[in-house]
């Protein structure tokens, strides 16, 4: 199989360490390092950081295998990890990974759902718990993505990793059958409880008036029972 692969040229670095390293800034490079388990061991280059954006600008993006070329020797590797200068974004140093064509190297795959889930046409809402999946693939077999066909979910009911297909010369390592989507019930507005009377507000047809209000007229047995009280005329 032959791998398509995105050439970056670099330069071997005899010494590393942060004094080099900072060196090598200085002389407009970045700084880096090649290591694999087919390797006798790790070494250092420097390339140029713009180079190694325009390299990685493909659909893949890190999942982009490189034919790294140091010193007339080309190596197939990939871009594992990198280090950013917090506020300008300065491409700091590069970490790079030597594979080979036969052996499955572990890369992070985005996941897409595609399809519309049965439970949101009855009003569910669809969540995706899980945006990317970390997979085992040859280098020249890892897909730009995988598609999650989420259409027989209902409300209420989820999908995880061990109920999707995943393409071929995939393998997934993880122990743990962790959710991928699910569709919820849609959360019922509570309906406003009716709002009190206002304060003054005339009373009900037929309700006595509040003891002591003022303006209200007394009760006839009322009447009565003042005029007792009274003193008699002379």
């Amino acid at each position: 199989m032959t791998i398509t692969t995105s050439k970056l040229e670099a330069k071997s670095r005899t010494s590393s360490g942060k004094g080099p390293a900072r060196q090598t800034r200085f002389a407009g490079l970045v700084p880096g390092v090649v290591y694999g388990k087919h390797l006798d061991k790790p070494f250092s280059i420097a390339l140029d950081g713009k180079a190694l954006r325009a390299a990685i600008a493909t659909p893949k993006k890190l999942n982009t295998v490189l034919g790294l070329m140091v010193d007339g020797t080309e190596h197939m590797v990939m871009l594992k990890d990198y280090q950013l200068e917090p506020m300008t974004k300065e491409l700091l140093h590069a970490d790079f990974i030597a594979v080979k064509e036969n052996e499955q190297v572990k890369v992070k795959i985005p996941l897409v759902l595609v399809g519309k889930a049965v439970g949101t046409l009855e009003g569910g809402i669809l969540s995706q718990m899980r945006r990317e999946l970390e997979v085992w693939a040859l280098p020249g077999a890892i897909p730009l993505n995988i598609e999650v066909d989420v259409t027989p979910l209902k409300i209420a009911t989820a999908l995880h990793i061990n109920d999707i297909k995943l393409p071929t010369g995939i393998t997934v390592k993880a122990h743990t059958n962790f959710t991928i989507a699910v569709v919820t019930a849609p959360e019922v507005e509570k309906v406003a409880e009716p709002v009190a009377a206002a304060a003054g507000a005339a009373p009900a047809a037929g309700a006595a008036a509040a003891p002591g209000a003022a303006g209200a007229a007394p009760a006839a047995g009322d009447k009565k029972a003042e005029a007792a009280k009274a003193p008699a005329k002379k």
